[in-house]
């Protein structure tokens, strides 16, 4: 199952830490820095030493853990180049379409503004693996808070065009409440099967991450503004698919 070992974990009280290591370079990442003690247990547990941290975005409950980690670890830390006055102890910024390397592996940088309008994501070309940050969610998308609807979209739009087989790891464990969302606007085969595996899982205290790409086209309503049938449930038969997209962002900020 690739070259990389995963793990993920709850930090704070809904976010998801995730260590990824190469065993055979020694090199680890944390995909940004939630809470620097329960990722600095993780990494004893596993026996690893930190060498990078990725940094999807600025909010506190990303950045938080920098400080120990960077000075613990002496790690690498990487972020958006838009968000380097926000961001403590950045080492490498980073823009979009950029290239840069962990392990032998090329990451593209994607800039994804919309959460907040220097958000960017990670994706692993040849891993198929992609750190979607707050961008986008099991069944959901990040709220929009600095950014426009219009923006969010186009950064959705992106991810979209990654091959179906990318796995997708995000930032929170927000499923039962996007699926729950999803079910209520239009409970389709797909989603309802969707919401019956996740509120097992959580049931269970289980985790949801990671998603597929070719999940989410047929059960994330955030990306399918181009479906006839969701477009009819809506009443919005004629409408664009950044009309659709705004509509159902509206609809779960209040949901």
């Amino acid at each position: 199952m690739g070259k990389f070992n995963i793990n993920h974990f709850i930090c704070r009280s809904d976010n998801y830490g995730v260590i990824i290591s190469d065993k055979n370079t020694g090199l680890t990442a944390s995909i940004d820095a939630p809470d620097a003690e329960i990722i600095d247990q993780e990494l004893k547990i596993n026996d690893l030493k930190l060498t990078h941290l990725f940094i999807t975005h600025k909010h506190l409950d990303h950045i938080e853990g920098i400080e120990y980690l960077k000075d613990k670890y002496s790690c690498k830390v990487i972020g958006p180049e838009k968000e380097k006055d926000e961001i403590p102890l950045l080492d490498i910024t980073v823009i979009d379409e950029e290239y840069i390397d962990f392990s032998g592996s090329p990451i593209k940088i994607i800039e994804t503004p919309g959460h907040t309008l220097g958000h960017i994501i990670y994706h692993f070309e040849q891993d198929n693996l992609l750190f979607a940050g707050d961008t986008l969610f099991l069944m959901g998308c990040g709220r929009v808070f600095e950014g426009t609807h219009k923006q969010m979209f186009e950064s959705l739009e992106k991810i979209k065009k990654l091959p179906p087989n990318t796995a997708i790891y995000f930032g929170h464990e927000y499923s039962l409440a996007n699926a729950k969302f999803a079910a209520s606007i239009w409970p389709d085969k797909h989603i309802k099967k969707r919401l019956d595996e996740i509120e097992s899982l959580r049931a269970q205290n289980k985790h949801t991450i990671p998603t597929t790409l070719d999940a989410e086209l047929i059960t994330n309503l955030f990306l399918m503004g181009d479906n006839t049938s969701l477009k009819r449930k809506l009443d919005m038969g004629d409408a664009k698919e950044e009309e659709i997209f705004s509509e159902l962002r509206t609809k779960k900020d209040t949901f």
